[in-house]
């Protein structure tokens, strides 16, 4: 390894700081604007953390024992899920299944112990220890041995490691925006009918008082709805009056179990080894991913054909929705890959024409109705009773072929994205522990990333 890297223990080159949850019971600390991280924030193998779930005051915050973290420092969670890690994009709180971690200048930076802490959390994970949960402790840290190389090569490491992580970035960020246009136009096309409040607008037909305001918008912005004149002519001038309310005039009143097919999962027997550890992606709610991301293309777990033949799940194609029915209901996903899924999920497919994207994200605006809906004496549970119970003002198949065709592109990138970025990812994983551990020179890696994009 050569005789310039010293050895140390981690408790030696690091600081620990412990967090804190203000009471519950007290309205005037919550919901302010410090991001206030737990572990669902960050376990998503992205380097960077945003946001969080929750915010705290700063009077929650000076009356706990939950601390700040400074943007570039390092939270890991400590209890339960033990060993998911972050950076912080930015400051923030969090609470005490956690420990904030910050290096010592000394020996050592952020970003460089960053990547030192991810190769290390195997040794983490090994010995910690808790009656009931996993647990990292403050004496966790003085049980694990390290080397650090000279400043300047700490330097290297982090710059060629981080350059993986910043593309891995970048296509987080592009899909979050490309993610957000195609939600908006969903949004403004099926729960704001602008298209239909434009439309009546030059028509002079009148206008719901309900959409008064989006009305008035386009109104003092006749330009703001920026739609092909062929495609708002798709669209009808006139509202009528349902059992919702005001919708176009034309569209039905349909529930979303008769506009969509529902389509159960199952598990193989997981004593049968020859089910398992194929090639098959087998879905549960872990392997939701980000509402940006939209695609799962990868899951935790695998299953073999001889699995799918033995059970009741069943192989799902691209463009299915996914719905988590169960526990924690409402996660969203559409199926990147063909793969199958466990028995707490369906899967969603639009009948007769209707288009995968528009039963994508009509699911997705939906399931907050279709959690108050949920029913179940342990876990709420989503059934087809509930897809029954659930109403919508629906265009015909057209219109919702339409819209599929106007973000596609939107979509296609997002697909794209999510793949480069586990190539990115497995390319990272695969360098870490070798530059780390001095395996593998700065110099012999520079050339490995030569042309990588």
């Amino acid at each position: 390894m050569g005789g310039e890297w010293s050895d140390h223990r981690l408790s030696d080159v690091i600081e620990l700081i412990g967090g804190g949850t203000p009471k519950r019971s007290r309205s005037d600390y919550w919901g302010g604007d410090i991001p206030w991280l737990s572990v669902k924030d960050f376990n998503d193998d992205y380097r960077y953390v945003y946001s969080a779930e929750e915010t705290i005051t700063e009077y929650g915050l000076n009356n706990s024992s939950t601390k700040i973290l400074e943007a570039g420092e390092i939270i890991i969670s400590a209890r339960g899920t033990v060993g998911a890690l972050a950076q912080l994009a930015r400051p923030m709180a969090f609470n005490q299944s956690c420990y904030g971690i910050r290096a010592k200048k000394e020996f050592t930076f952020n970003d460089y112990l960053y990547y030192l802490l991810r190769y290390t959390v195997a040794n983490l994970q090994r010995i910690t220890h808790g009656a009931v949960f996993d647990t990292i402790t403050r004496e966790t840290f003085q049980h694990v041995d390290i080397s650090l190389p000279p400043i300047t090569e700490q330097s290297a490491i982090a710059h060629i490691l981080g350059t993986l992580d910043d593309k891995i970035e970048l296509n987080r960020q592009m899909n979050r925006t490309l993610e957000a246009m195609a939600q908006a136009l969903f949004k403004s096309w099926f729960i704001d009918f602008d298209p239909v409040v434009v439309n009546a607008l030059h028509a002079g037909n009148p206008i719901p008082e309900k959409f008064a305001q989006r009305a008035a918008h386009y109104r003092d912005n006749p330009d703001a709805l920026r739609l092909p004149e062929d495609t708002l002519r798709q669209f009808p001038d006139r509202f009528q009056d349902s059992e919702l309310g005001a919708i176009p005039e034309g569209w039905e009143i349909e529930s979303l179990f008769s506009l969509f097919t529902l389509i159960g999962g199952g598990t193989p027997k997981t004593s049968v080894p020859e089910y398992w550890n194929g090639d098959i992606p087998w879905f549960s709610v872990v392997d939701a991913p980000a509402p940006s991301d939209v695609y799962v293309i990868d899951t935790e777990k695998h299953i073999t054909p001889l699995g799918v033949d033995k059970s009741s799940t069943k192989i799902l194609p691209v463009g299915t929705t996914i719905i988590s029915a169960r526990g924690t209901v409402g996660k969203c996903a559409l199926v990147g890959v063909p793969m199958a899924m466990n028995q707490s999920c369906y899967g969603v497919q639009g009948k007769e024409g209707i288009s995968s994207l528009f039963t994508y994200y009509t699911i997705r605006f939906q399931v907050s109705d279709l959690q108050r809906s949920g029913h179940g004496s342990v876990f709420n549970t989503i059934t087809k009773e509930t897809f029954k119970s659930i109403n919508i003002p629906f265009p015909g198949k057209e219109i919702t072929q339409l819209f599929e065709n106007s973000i596609k592109v939107f979509m296609e990138q997002i697909h794209a994205n999510l793949f480069q970025t586990k190539i990115l990812a497995r390319l990272r994983d695969t360098l870490l522990p070798k530059l780390i551990s001095g395996e593998l020179r700065v110099p012999d890696a520079e050339k490995l990333l030569e042309g990588v994009e």
